[in-house]
């Protein structure tokens, strides 16, 4: 880190992991480094305190599989210095994202907004024992021309997510998805694409 011009963290999605990560980050960098959290779902003002540094610090998220899927939300906290703001977004296009001006802090960002609802629809119907993940996953695609469904995506995350977000949840089914997870995946090494196998198996 020592002559670092920006630093982006992407440590498991826990705000305590990311505080006592930050804490420490820090201390170590000079003070010209920019700091980008690569977090989905957590608000930057929760983690910009800890930093030492708020007003260079806010969140440049990007998506899974990003060398094809190229967004970068960029999404600040009150404190974000304006010119850090663009800066970070300029580094974003500089990369070969597509960067993604968020305005306002909005848990789950853009993408997140919209996908997790989808993807938590898609575990309750699951967990009901309504339908497989396969017929989940093939109505939605044959229905919308999506090339991928939940289940799919879910693979592609990987299980620790969708574990960590719903195990404390308030709803009862998504800590009983959470559950299913944990006992049915995680438990058995299998933790999506990433280790060959999650919903699906993969070579």
């Amino acid at each position: 880190m020592g002559d670092a011009d920006i630093i982006i963290e992407a440590v498991p999605e826990r705000l305590d992991i990311k505080q006592q990560t930050w804490e420490k980050v820090g201390n170590l960098a000079p003070e010209k480094t920019i700091f980008c959290t690569n977090s989905s779902t957590l608000m930057p003002s929760d983690i910009a305190p800890f930093t030492g540094r708020p007003e260079k610090f806010l969140a440049l998220h990007f998506a899974n599989e990003v060398w094809s899927k190229n967004t970068g939300e960029v999404m600040g906290h009150p404190g974000t210095d304006p010119a850090v703001f663009e800066a970070v977004a300029q580094f974003a296009e500089e990369i070969g994202m597509v960067p993604i001006r968020i305005h306002k802090e909005q848990p789950g960002y853009l993408l997140n907004s919209l996908l997790v609802p989808f993807l938590s629809a898609a575990g309750t119907l699951l967990v009901r024992g309504v339908a497989s993940p396969e017929d989940i996953d093939k109505t939605w695609k044959i229905a919308t021309g999506a090339p991928t469904g939940p289940f799919e995506i879910y693979d592609v995350i990987g299980m620790m997510t969708p574990y960590n977000l719903n195990k404390d949840s308030a709803d009862p089914e998504s800590r009983k998805f959470a559950e299913y997870i944990k006992t049915e995946y995680i438990d058995k090494g299998w933790l999506g694409k990433g280790s060959g196998r999650g919903f699906y198996e993969y070579n």
